[in-house]
């Protein structure tokens, strides 16, 4: 565990002496092992971009280890240097900043990656299976720093995850630029964006997920519950509401986390079948899921 604050971590971006690996936690939901469909030349190109976060005297180091993780996961996520501390948005006052518009940033980035929100947190996915904040961890320490040096003349060019860096601008100019999943139509099937997400050089940021606006299943649940009680009034013979009436689905990761509020919100019995775990039992402990059962 590092013996600095929270403010100092944050200041320091990615640290001079290499952080020790850090364990795979299996109480949380991962990521799935992606596609392998890079080359071995196109896999060496892979490890060569995660390198360049780091200085040439850890290249030795770090350049098996990535390997592995390309040739375990599919991707390059960097896992030890995920950060030591507590992963939630804090009170905008908490975070080191000349910017408080950049404080700002930072306190939603780190929403997005709260285990209790990401789907996916060590993985950096925020919800849809591939929403990404970033591709990597060096990528989030890097634009933290960024968020807590600028100032409000200058704006962060964010590229896919990766940060461009700081560039002069003004008060009225936005604090941060986003782009994500820059693809050439030509070149744009699903393998050609799983190959180059796995050489660390595009990433899909769904709506909120890689511009950090993500507010959770309820951003969707006004608009789901409008849909179950919709198919209450197809169904209901003079009227009345849908107590008593049960509304039969599937699927509680992410944005499908909107079904049982919406459910509940209706006035409904609801039963969900899921097959992860760790997505029911997170639902259940907000109080959305009354009972769960195995099957």
């Amino acid at each position: 565990m590092s013996t600095l604050s929270f403010k100092e971590q944050i200041l320091q971006g990615i640290p001079d002496v290499l952080p020790a690996k850090k364990k795979f936690d299996p109480s949380l939901n991962h990521a799935p092992q992606r596609k392998d469909v890079l080359t071995p030349e196109e896999k060496k190109l892979a490890v060569r971009n995660a390198l360049r976060y780091f200085h040439p005297q850890h290249h030795a180091e770090l350049a098996p280890e990535f390997y592995e993780e390309l040739k375990q996961y599919g991707r390059i996520y960097m896992y030890r240097f995920r950060p030591d501390y507590e992963m939630y948005a804090r009170p905008v006052q908490e975070y080191p900043c000349q910017s408080l518009h950049a404080a700002a940033i930072m306190l939603m980035i780190q929403n997005n990656l709260d285990p209790a929100v990401a789907q996916h947190p060590h993985e950096l996915i925020t919800y849809g299976g591939n929403g990404a904040v970033f591709q990597n961890w060096a990528q989030y320490l890097l634009t933290m720093k960024y968020l807590a040096t600028m100032t409000n003349e200058q704006t962060l060019h964010m590229y896919s995850g990766h940060p461009m860096g700081l560039f002069p601008s003004s008060p009225e100019a936005p604090r941060v630029v986003v782009t994500n999943g820059m693809m050439i139509p030509n070149y744009s099937k699903q393998d050609d964006w799983e190959k180059y997400n796995a050489l660390g050089v595009t990433q899909y940021g769904q709506m909120t997920a890689g511009s950090y606006m993500y507010i959770g299943p309820q951003g969707i649940v006004h608009g789901t519950t409008i849909t179950v009680l919709n198919a209450g009034r197809k169904i209901s013979k003079a009227g009345e509401g849908l107590a008593g009436k049960v509304f039969v689905t599937s699927g509680l990761g992410g944005m499908s986390g909107a079904q049982p509020k919406a459910g509940t919100i209706s006035g409904c019995i609801t039963v969900i079948a899921e097959v992860n775990s760790k997505a029911t039992n997170k639902r259940h402990s907000q109080g959305w899921v009354d009972e769960v059962r195995t099957i």
